[in-house]
């Protein structure tokens, strides 16, 4: 736990524009990271950024492509919309059977957190926090280097967590949500509705956002209470359907779709 008098300036911080940095090195003396970054997730718009800690290791159009789409990959996203309890989470708590082998996880173009020096990312874990207005929050600290939070780690920040957590409701009071939510399947729907629905059945389009989001065809199948077998012939009936060949080749059609270059062409 920080001393009495790191915690006072947190506090004596909350509205001020310095808030987020005092409180990346409050909890960099807990548990030392090196990206950080606080998204808020309505529920009928795109996210808000509300803190970028990413230190310019973040390109601009992957950050873009993230807001206007690619988060609904996100397992942070998906915990805020299936309102899973506040407190301090490992990504790989939240992610599918097979996420952190999914395009969404490996793309530098839409995943802001991936492809610094290294190539990768060591671990992300986050603070899930509920903001007035109906909406959540969602407080990350990355490592792109070295080893994953220990368990002590862990357990520091679970025990600062309360106080993580109503410093940032204090300082995002105003950060508030349209008072019309939409349920997490009517927002999906709103997603994927129009992604090739000329050439696949609402079945199929369905099994492209599990696919997409890092679900094993085991775990398919066991959402949408069908055998595997039945999912394996569904993916080769879609990528038959799309002339395509493998999951990589779907992801770049949604993309493709969904975000579309941010970067205006350098002409020049």
């Amino acid at each position: 736990m920080p001393d009495l008098s790191v915690i006072a300036s947190v506090v004596g911080h909350i509205g001020k524009p310095t808030f987020p940095n005092v409180l990346d090195q409050m909890l960099a003396e807990v548990a030392p990271f090196d990206l950080s970054a606080i998204f808020g997730f309505p529920f009928d718009s795109r996210p808000l950024l509300l803190h970028d800690g990413y230190r310019s290791h973040a390109s601009v159009s992957a950050l873009e492509a993230y807001l206007n789409g690619a988060y609904l990959f996100d397992p942070f996203y998906t915990a805020c919309t299936q309102r899973f309890p506040s407190g301090v989470w490992r990504m790989r708590e939240l992610a599918p059977d097979e996420f952190f082998d999914s395009e969404f996880y490996s793309s530098k173009e839409v995943h802001p957190c991936v492809s610094m020096q290294a190539g990768s990312l060591v671990e992300e874990i986050g603070f899930l926090i509920p903001l007035e207005g109906g909406f959540n929050a969602v407080y990350s600290l990355m490592r792109s280097r070295g080893v994953p939070f220990t368990a002590d780690e862990m357990n520091a920040l679970r025990q600062i967590d309360p106080i993580v957590r109503e410093a940032v409701k204090a300082h995002w009071r105003d950060a508030r949500a349209d008072e019309h939510q939409m349920r997490l399947d009517e927002l999906m729907e709103t997603a994927f509705a129009s992604f090739c629905d000329d050439r696949l059945t609402y079945q199929q389009r369905r099994i492209v956002q599990l696919v997409l989001r890092g679900n094993s065809n085991y775990a398919i199948g066991e959402i949408l209470s069908i055998t595997e077998g039945t999912v394996k012939l569904h993916r080769q009936n879609i990528y038959k359907r799309l002339n395509i060949s493998s999951q990589r080749e779907l992801f770049a059609m949604f993309v493709e779709k969904f975000l579309p270059p941010i970067l205006p062409e350098d002409n020049s």
